[in-house]
């Protein structure tokens, strides 16, 4: 058994991955936030890729409203009472996922949230006050103003998933500016271009056998370009969708009870692709085991492992993958896919094995290590042969 295991182990290839990676990250797909041409691109691409390994692929297309989009660099300008500071989108100012639209600037004077008159002004949210409370304070307010780390690249983070649009328009800046407005005051001039749009997504489902009972899944949605910033995604989660495609590539002819691949959309919006295919399954009355990679950018001391649903044969499985292949694995909190396969009551983990520049311009392909792609590679493959061909006999160190 593990002479065979081992020959399947050995033909992972982490410059193919590397240069899958390279490739979902590149202009062609343009961040593939779910409903935009660049997502359906990257979609078209990975299905051809399934097919070459030999799989019947299948789409799945399910809603998606209210997407947000900032579909301009927000143009903003602090002045501090004796100089004018134009604040640089992405780095020192951007919206804020709970802000309503404001497509043209608005000029107001800044005062504190709670403290001043509200009236034409742009409020500075002291830190540790709710949204709740600051709309409280706000009646005529032109605008609220939050301050938010930035960072260790000095980029904000762009989301996606998260608060419904309030009353006003809503911008971020870094904590250093914050604290300088709220010291200095002055007056900022401010638009907020950003709306929401209802669309279209679609999972990527392939398979070799129609009764398998192991499913490798990971999320190809990225968070999307912002105006004039490039967002490749490449550790999140370009990454993970090389490693299941070279698992995928390994196993599709080899792995005894079969193998079905999902890579998934909507991942960014509130993991919506696994919950419209989990429901799909549960109909179905399929009970596949679902293994989930979200970050194979940089192996740390360990990888992550979330288990949930009935996973203690599972959890016993990834344990003597991660023996017999040399990875350590850790009990920590890998929040994506794998929740909502294990919500609908499939035994589920979520592999994670870290991310530099997260939802950020900072995560490029140069920064994903092509050796842990391959180490978690090979731990994917180990745990899918080890599924289908031996009953568990090794109790679990990691824990349900």
């Amino acid at each position: 058994m593990t002479t065979g295991l081992d020959d399947l182990i050995a033909a992972v290839d982490e410059s193919r991955m590397a240069t899958t990676v390279a490739a979902l990250a590149g202009d062609r797909f343009t961040g593939r936030r779910v409903g935009t041409p660049g997502s359906s691109a990257a979609r078209d691409w990975l299905a051809g890729r399934l097919r070459d390994f030999g799989a019947l692929v299948q789409m799945g297309e399910f809603p998606v409203r209210s997407v947000p989009e900032v579909y301009a660099a927000a143009r903003a300008t602090w002045h501090d009472g004796a100089v004018a500071r134009p604040l640089v989108f992405g780095r020192d100012v951007t919206v804020h996922l709970a802000s309503a639209g404001l497509p043209v600037a608005v000029r107001g004077d800044l005062a504190v949230a709670g403290a001043e008159d509200p009236a034409g002004r742009w409020l500075l949210v002291p830190a540790g006050m709710s949204f709740f409370d600051a709309y409280g304070h706000a009646d005529g307010a032109a605008g609220l103003v939050i301050g938010r780390a930035v960072d260790a690249d000095g980029w904000h983070y762009t989301m996606l998933a998260g608060p419904e649009p309030g009353p006003l328009p809503v911008l971020t800046v870094d904590l250093a500016t914050h604290a300088a407005m709220l010291d200095r005051r002055g007056w900022l001039e401010a638009d907020a271009p950003i709306r929401r749009a209802d669309v279209t997504a679609a999972n990527v489902y392939g398979r070799w056998d129609a009764a398998a009972d192991l499913l490798l899944t990971a999320h190809y949605d990225g968070v999307g370009d912002l105006p004039g910033l490039r967002q490749p995604a490449a550790a999140d989660n370009a990454s993970g969708v090389a490693v299941v495609l070279e698992a995928a590539r390994i196993l599709g002819p080899a792995l005894p009870g079969g193998l079905s691949v999902a890579l998934l959309d909507a991942e960014e919006v509130g993991a919506l692709g696994s919950a419209h295919h989990a429901a799909q399954l549960r109909r179905a009355g399929a009970a596949p085991a679902v293994i989930n990679i979200d970050g194979a950018g940089r192996l740390g001391r360990a990888a992550a492992v979330e288990a949930g649903g009935p996973a203690h044969g599972l959890l016993a499985v990834l344990d003597q993958a991660g023996r017999h292949t040399g990875l350590p694995l850790a009990p920590g909190p890998v929040a994506s896919d794998n929740r909502r396969y294990a919500a609908a009551g499939f035994a589920a983990a979520g592999i994670g094995a870290g991310m530099d520049g997260y939802h950020s311009p900072a995560d490029m392909p140069d920064r994903v290590d092509p050796a842990t792609l391959a180490t978690v590679c090979r731990f994917v493959v180990a745990s899918a042969w080890l599924a289908a061909t031996v009953s568990p006999r090794i109790s679990s160190l990691i824990g349900d």
